[in-house]
């Protein structure tokens, strides 16, 4: 959006698009697993907000954070030490924490093969410090991902991951097709999730095996190699 407004039509836009890329991904012999898609936009603040009411906050006019992970899946002890993590490193960097919240997921439409490596996908909704301007929270949040996920490896926790972290925003994605990314992630069919920009590409792996993790687009761009 050139003027900078939020809005619907620009997510539905970039949904569209990628939808028309689908023939540059590969796909599994179970005809629903891809190299990976995504979608990466502003974080609709309205979206967030009513979530947020849901677990008794009330947040004041300040902007919400919030981060996308991909946690463990099968292993609870694993999973449970990684939010733990989180949690620490965000309140030790004097910042607030207005819970996790569970992403909706559709896992009848995604591969054998896709729901086999699939994370347990969460977000965690972070306030921001009074007195604090949006791009010195932008860098704060930038050195606790990279804390979390020295820690994490130290624990020898490897199937953990960020999409972002980030108060301006947020990114979807998976090892799907790429006409699957609003049907897995229902979020994104919410007429609150607006935004003013949208970046959008479906992966095709060339060296590296497809997973999780590696579904674009990654936190700052969308790349073809």
């Amino acid at each position: 959006a050139i003027d900078g407004v939020p809005r619907r039509q620009v997510v539905v836009a970039g949904i569209q698009a990628l939808q028309r890329v689908w023939h540059r991904g590969a796909v599994d012999a179970d005809g629903k697993t891809g190299d990976g898609a995504g979608i990466h936009v502003q974080i609709p603040q309205d979206f967030f907000l009513e979530h947020i009411r849901h677990t008794g906050h009330e947040p004041g006019e300040e902007r919400i954070a919030v981060g996308m992970v991909f946690l463990p899946k099968t292993d609870l002890d694993a999973q449970e030490r990684c939010r733990c993590i989180v949690e620490t490193e965000i309140l030790s960097s004097g910042y607030g924490i207005y819970g996790w919240r569970q992403v909706p997921v559709d896992i009848e439409i995604i591969g054998e093969k896709a729901n086999e490596t699939r994370p347990e996908i969460e977000q965690i909704m972070i306030s921001k410090s009074r007195g604090i301007d949006d791009d010195a929270l932008e860098a704060d949040l930038f050195v606790i991902r990279r804390r979390i996920e020295k820690l994490v490896l130290d624990q020898h926790i490897t199937d953990f991951y960020i999409c972002s972290l980030s108060c301006r925003s947020i990114i979807y994605k998976g090892m799907f097709l790429a006409e699957q990314l609003s049907s897995f992630y229902p979020d994104l069919l919410d007429e609150r999730f607006v935004s003013n920009f949208a970046i959008y590409h479906q992966r095709y792996s060339t060296n590296t095996f497809p997973t999780w993790r590696l579904a674009q687009p990654f936190r700052m761009i969308a790349h073809n190699g």
